[in-house]
């Protein structure tokens, strides 16, 4: 799945977001897995998206 597709239909903000990396890096240890590793860059794909949308928002 392209990270475009995830973000579009995103409704999480950018503070849960990065809720969740922060909780993904504690539960790893701070080593991440090959799969832990997926699902950290798919957060920080929509995560920035988050961001990008409260920018144009403030705007």
């Amino acid at each position: 799945m392209s990270p475009e597709v995830i973000t579009r239909g995103s409704v999480r903000s950018a503070a849960d977001l990065n809720d969740q990396i922060r909780a993904l890096w504690r539960r790893a240890g701070g080593s991440l897995s090959a799969q832990e590793r997926a699902e950290y860059e798919l957060l920080v794909v929509e995560w920035a998206a988050a961001i990008r949308g409260d920018m144009i928002e403030a705007a």
